[in-house]
């Protein structure tokens, strides 16, 4: 691990802790050259490709998942770290099936699957961006096939 300040190529860990909810470990380095202190993060690697809607494949990024998230999640009741949670779970989930490839179509659907338990408008909102409804009528259906128990205004229709 290179020194930030220095550039120096060898360091050593004082200090190593879990850095939950991300299951990143969070090291606490020392330079062995200038002796100045720092903090890294390490992560899983997961080489995954997920594949476009053009047919283009790019390479599975969990903080896009993230950020994709978040503007879903933006002005809800669902926390920062909740998004990053369940950005979390959705990477833990990917690397339990050891896939090489999924399709963005199928990513979305499990990071909504997530969502529909704590918020339903971020829900929608994330819907409707891996979802391209084509008209308002598929938005509604969308809505009414909410589970009941899950909204809590699962009583109101959607009326014309």
């Amino acid at each position: 691990m290179r020194c930030p300040f220095c550039n120096h190529e060898e360091s050593k860990v004082t200090d190593s802790r879990n850095a939950d909810p991300t299951n990143a470990i969070r090291r606490r380095r020392e330079c062995l050259k200038c002796l100045r202190r720092f903090t890294t993060f390490e992560t899983v690697d997961l080489t995954l490709q997920v594949q476009k809607r053009d047919g283009h494949y790019e390479d599975f990024q969990q903080s896009k998942l993230t950020k994709g998230l978040e503007a879903a999640c933006r002005h809800t009741r669902i926390s920062r770290q909740q998004v990053q949670e369940i950005a979390y779970k959705v990477t833990a989930e990917l690397m339990e099936r050891q896939l090489r490839e999924i399709a963005a179509t199928e990513l979305g659907d499990i990071a909504m699957k997530h969502l529909e338990k704590l918020d339903t408008v971020a829900y929608i909102r994330f819907a409707c961006v891996y979802r391209r409804f084509k008209d308002v009528d598929e938005l509604k259906d969308a809505i009414e096939n909410i589970a009941p128990q899950e909204t809590p205004y699962a009583s109101e229709k959607i009326s014309n």
